[in-house]
C-alpha cells in the first residue's frame, strides 16, 4: 500500500498560456525538492516533463504530462499542460483528474487567450483555482497593474495570499502573516482583505471575527478550503522560476491550502441508461468497490498502450480484475504503474485520490470507467464538452505500400487526443484529419513520421457541406427492369417536408431525419417498408444536388404499387432513392455551411485590419472586449469556408501578436452564388442520373 493516504494527496495541474513558464516552473520545483541534480531548460530540451521528440523540436509542451513528489507530508501529482490553444484538449483532458487548477501567468505578457478559456471553464466544471504570477524578478514593475488587470478581468475574489519584495527576489506571506515589507501594496491591507474574503462563506466565523477583530490561520483553514471550492477565493501567488524566489512559499501554499481528494467537489458519474440516468458521487474510500477512470490514453514504444487513471473510489492492485464499462468480460490489470515524466515505477497498490498507469489493456480507451461492481455496468463519467475540432486536412499516403496502414496510425493518434478526429467523408471520397489549428495538424503529421515511419500528401480538405430542403414536395419513381426470367418492379409515392434544425426523432434518437410511412389498403407491402427507407437513407449519405450528406429532412412513404412476382427489395431501393430524389429536387433545397464562432486575441492597434478583413470573408463581428495592455478581443461569427489560411493571415496583420481560436457554432445557409458554384461543380456517379 502507499506510504500516503488520500486526505496527503494534492492533485494540482498547471495551465495557462504558452511562454508563462510551465515546465520552466515544474523543472524549479523539482530541483528546489532535490530530485534532480540540475534543473533543464525547454532550450535544450532536457526537462522532465516535456519528453516527447516534437516538444523537443518545437521547444514548448504540447502534450500533458504528470510529475510526482513528496514534500511535508504530501504526497503531489503535479500535471504540466501545453499553453497553445491548439491544444486545449490535451489540457482540458487533465482536468477530471485535479482537485486544483493552477493558472500560470507570465509577468511578462499578462493576461492571454488560455488565461481567460482555462479560469473560465475550471470555474464551469466547479474546480478551485489559484493563479500563479510567475517572472517576477524581471517585470517586477508591471506586477501591481497585473493585479488590478486580474480582478477587474476575473472579479474581486483574485486576491493575493503572498507579495513580492525586494523587487521580486522574495516573496513575504499575507496568510500567516501580517506585517512585513513587499514592493506595493502592504502585508496588513493583503491580509486583512483576504480574512474578510474567506469568512463570508461561515456565518458562525463571521461573528466571531467580528467579535475578536482577529483569527488565527487554524481557524480560517476550512473556511479557506470551503470558499476555495465554492470559487469565492481564487488566491494569487508570486514566483520566479529562474530564480526560485517564492517556491517555498509556493510549495507550502499547495500543500497546505489546496484541496485533497476528501475536501475537493466530487466528481460527477452518471449511473443508468439514457434519459433515466442519475447523477452518482463515488466515495473516496479505499474499503469500497474500485471505481476509476482513464482521463489519458498514450503509446508508450517499450510499454505499448499506456491509460493515465484516476481512482475515484476503492483501492486498485496489481491483481484486481475490473470491468470497463458495460464489458462483461473483467479485465485483469496485472501491473500499475507511478508516472514521473516519461519513466514509470511499478507500484501494488492505489488508493482513492492517486493518479496511475495501467499497461497492455488494449480495451482502455479515453474516458473510459474501471468498476469492480456490476452494479456499475452503466456508469459513465460526466464528460464536458471538448471543443470541436474545426481544422481540417485531407491526406492520402505518399507511397502506394502505406495505405494499408495510414488509417490504423491515424486512428491511434485519434485514440490519444480528444480534440484529433480521422474521418472518411463519403460524399468527397476524402480521408480527412480534423484538429484544433495548423500547429496542432502539424504535430499530428510529426508524430505520424517519429512514431510509425509514415509521411502522407496534405490538401485543403473540401468544405462539409450539408444539403436539406426548404419546402414541401413530392416525389415518384417507377422502376421496372426486365431482362429474361424474374423481373424487378417497384413504384413509390414520397412526401418530403423540411425538419427543424434542433429535431431528434422520438422513436430512434435520430437527429435531422425521420422516415414514416403512411401507407393505407397495402399498396406498399409491409415488408418493403425498410427497402424504401433504404434507398432513402443511401442519398442521404450521397446527396441529391452537390454530393453533401443530407440533415432536416421529414420523408412520409404514401403509396406505391407492387408486383406479386417481380416485386423485390433491390427494387424497391432503387425505386425509394430516384423518388427521394425527384422529390428532393422539387422541395427548393439549398446548402448548409459550418458557421465557426471565432475569438481574436490581437493588439487594439490592428482592430481595423482585421475588422475589414473579416468583413470581407463574409463575417459578422459580434462584440470586441478592450483589455489592459492595449490589447482587444473580438468576437465574430464566420463560414469555416472562408477560415483557409488564416493563421498566416493573422499574423501578417498584427505582426505576430495575435491568436486565435475557433469553434463550431451553427449551420447556415450558403449565400446563393456561392452555392451555385458547388451545384456546378458536382459531377454524379452515372448510376445517379
Amino acid at each position: 500500500m502507499p506510504a500516503y493516504t488520500t486526505a496527503q494527496i494534492r492533485n494540482i495541474a498547471l495551465a495557462g498560456h504558452a511562454h508563462a513558464g510551465k515546465t520552466t516552473l515544474v523543472e524549479a520545483l523539482l530541483f528546489k525538492l532535490k530530485l534532480i541534480g540540475r534543473a533543464g531548460t525547454v532550450e535544450e530540451g532536457n526537462t522532465v516533463s516535456d519528453y516527447e521528440p516534437e516538444e523537443k523540436a518545437h521547444k514548448h509542451s504540447l502534450f500533458s504530462s504528470v510529475v510526482n513528489f513528496d514534500h511535508e507530508g504530501r504526497h503531489f501529482n503535479l500535471f504540466d499542460t501545453p499553453g497553445f490553444p491548439d491544444f486545449i484538449g490535451q489540457t482540458l483532458s487533465v482536468l477530471p483528474a485535479v482537485e486544483t487548477v493552477a493558472v500560470v501567468i507570465g509577468a511578462d505578457r499578462g493576461i492571454q487567450t488560455m488565461t481567460r478559456r482555462v479560469l473560465h471553464i475550471a470555474a464551469e466544471r466547479r474546480l478551485p483555482r489559484m493563479i500563479i504570477i510567475n517572472k517576477i524578478d524581471e517585470h517586477a514593475d508591471t506586477l501591481p497593474a497585473l493585479v488590478n488587470a486580474l480582478r477587474e478581468t476575473f472579479g474581486r475574489e483574485c486576491l493575493p495570499v503572498n507579495l513580492p519584495s525586494g523587487g521580486g527576489k522574495d516573496v513575504v506571506d499575507l496568510w500567516e502573516k501580517s506585517d512585513g515589507a513587499v514592493d506595493f501594496s502592504s502585508v496588513s491591507e493583503g491580509h486583512q482583505a483576504l480574512v474578510d474574503q474567506v469568512v463570508e462563506v461561515d456565518e458562525e466565523l463571521m461573528s466571531k471575527y467580528l467579535e475578536q477583530g482577529s483569527l488565527t490561520p487554524e481557524q480560517l483553514h476550512d473556511a479557506f478550503e470551503h470558499a476555495l471550492r465554492d470559487g469565492h477565493i481564487i488566491p494569487i501567488c508570486f514566483c520566479s522560476a529562474r530564480t526560485g524566489a517564492g517556491l517555498d512559499d509556493l510549495l507550502h501554499i499547495m500543500a497546505n491550502l489546496c484541496p485533497s481528494p476528501l475536501e475537493g467537489n466530487p466528481a460527477t458519474f452518471l449511473l443508468g441508461e439514457g434519459a433515466a440516468a442519475k447523477e452518482w458521487h463515488p466515495e473516496p474510500d479505499p474499503s469500497k468497490p474500485a471505481v476509476a477512470h482513464v482521463f489519458k490514453v498514450t503509446t508508450d514504444q517499450f510499454v505499448g498502450k499506456l491509460g493515465y487513471v484516476r481512482v475515484h473510489q476503492g483501492t486498485v492492485t496489481a491483481t484486481s480484475t475490473l470491468y470497463l464499462g458495460d464489458s462483461k468480460k473483467p479485465v485483469r490489470l496485472g501491473h500499475i504503474y507511478k508516472i514521473h515524466g516519461k519513466e514509470t515505477k511499478e507500484i501494488d497498490a492505489a488508493i482513492p485520490g492517486d493518479i496511475i498507469a495501467l499497461a497492455k489493456i488494449d480495451e482502455l480507451h479515453f474516458n473510459g470507467v474501471l468498476h469492480a461492481s456490476h452494479d456499475h455496468d452503466t456508469l459513465r463519467y460526466k464528460a464536458f464538452p471538448m471543443p470541436r475540432p474545426m481544422y481540417g486536412l485531407a491526406v492520402e499516403a505518399k507511397s502506394r505500400n502505406d495505405e494499408g496502414k495510414i488509417g490504423g496510425a491515424l486512428a491511434k493518434l485519434a485514440d490519444e487526443d480528444p480534440t484529433f478526429i480521422l474521418d472518411r467523408v463519403a460524399a468527397t471520397h476524402e480521408t480527412v484529419i480534423r484538429g484544433m489549428g495548423e500547429l496542432h495538424m502539424r504535430v499530428a503529421l510529426e508524430k505520424l513520421h517519429n512514431r510509425f515511419k509514415l509521411d502522407v500528401n496534405t490538401k485543403p480538405p473540401k468544405v462539409p457541406y450539408k444539403e436539406t430542403i426548404t419546402a414541401k414536395a413530392d416525389g415518384h419513381h417507377r422502376h421496372k427492369k426486365q431482362t429474361g426470367g424474374a423481373g424487378q418492379f417497384g413504384e413509390v409515392y414520397l412526401r418530403v417536408e423540411p425538419l427543424p434544425p434542433d429535431f431528434v426523432d422520438p422513436e430512434t434518437g435520430e437527429h435531422g431525419f425521420q422516415f414514416v410511412s403512411e401507407v393505407v389498403g397495402g399498396t406498399v407491402p409491409r415488408q418493403f417498408w425498410p427497402a424504401v427507407e433504404k434507398g432513402v437513407r443511401q442519398v442521404l449519405l450521397e446527396g441529391a444536388v452537390a454530393g453533401y450528406p443530407m440533415t432536416g429532412v421529414r420523408v412520409a412513404l404514401y403509396d406505391g404499387k407492387y408486383h406479386e412476382v417481380d416485386s423485390k427489395e433491390v427494387a424497391f431501393v432503387t425505386a425509394g432513392r430516384k423518388a427521394f430524389v425527384d422529390a428532393v429536387h422539387k422541395a427548393r433545397p439549398t446548402l448548409l455551411e459550418p458557421i465557426v464562432h471565432l475569438e481574436v486575441t490581437a493588439p487594439a492597434s490592428c482592430l481595423g485590419d482585421i475588422t475589414a478583413d473579416l468583413s470581407s470573408k463574409r463575417g459578422q463581428v459580434q462584440n470586441t472586449d478592450y483589455l489592459p495592455g492595449d490589447m482587444i478581443v473580438l468576437h465574430a461569427m464566420v463560414p469555416l469556408a472562408e477560415m483557409t489560411n488564416y493563421s498566416s493571415q493573422l499574423k501578417s496583420m498584427t505582426g505576430g501578436q495575435g491568436s486565435y481560436v475557433m469553434d463550431y457554432s451553427h449551420d447556415d445557409r450558403t449565400p446563393p452564388n456561392v452555392q451555385a458554384e458547388i451545384i456546378a461543380a458536382y459531377k454524379p456517379k452515372a448510376e445517379e442520373e
